[in-house]
């Protein structure tokens, strides 16, 4: 592969936060919006439907607004990353792989990413590009910042649907991470062992299998 291009949330980064503060904001205990979140996500539903069963006709978009006005927005640190995620870029860039960072998130967490110095050569989110998964036209968006064919490409993400399907549909190589509500859920999935090229339960994984020694599958 000559480009490996990474989906954000629970791919490289924890939805632990964001849920945690959409919790503490709507006044309710963590663990309830949490396995709401599960519930929602079990039934194949986008999981915002978990803040409307909190607060039925909730205009989400409204209270993202509410809460960058009442200094609670949108952040991402450090603590957010999942540990393997600096070693395994380091190491993707170190053996000549472009790494790209491109998912389904707000410009705000685009600038929050950036400012975290990672080692990627390039990041963008969905709301910078105008366009979204699981459309192609974000797909195509991927291609243009890889920089590589797309049979050299490879995308990473943890959701079937919005990541390893889509993909595969635009001609990229896929692999599957086994992370996160969606990842686990549907990593044994018959339509995602298909589709999938590979299979993974860490970033540290890629490392091997892009340099050409023998991946999971």
């Amino acid at each position: 592969m000559d480009t490996v291009v990474l989906d954000i949330g629970e791919t490289i980064t924890r939805d632990d936060r964001y849920w945690a503060s959409w919790a503490d904001w709507l006044g309710v205990p963590r663990h309830t919006l949490s396995a709401l979140v599960g519930a929602v996500v079990a039934q194949g539903l986008d999981n915002t439907e978990a803040l409307r069963l909190v607060r039925p006709g909730i205009d989400v978009a409204a209270e993202h607004r509410a809460r960058e006005a009442a200094g609670r927005g949108e952040f991402l640190g450090e603590s957010d990353l999942y540990e393997e995620v600096r070693p395994a870029l380091a190491a993707l860039r170190q053996n000549g792989v472009r790494v790209v960072i491109a998912g389904n998130q707000s410009a705000r967490a685009g600038r929050l990413l950036r400012g975290l110095n990672l080692p990627a050569d390039a990041i963008a989110t969905s709301e910078e590009w105008g366009v979204a998964k699981p459309q192609r036209a974000f797909f195509e968006r991927v291609l243009g910042m890889a920089g590589s064919p797309a049979e050299r490409t490879l995308y990473v993400g943890d959701h079937p649907v919005n990541d390893v399907f889509p993909a595969k549909d635009a001609g990229l190589k896929v692999a599957h991470l086994r992370r996160g509500p969606w990842g686990h859920l549907w990593a044994d999935a018959p339509d995602t062992v298909v589709a999938a090229d590979w299979r993974i339960a860490s970033l540290m994984e890629l490392v091997p299998l892009v340099t050409g020694a023998s991946g999971s599958s």
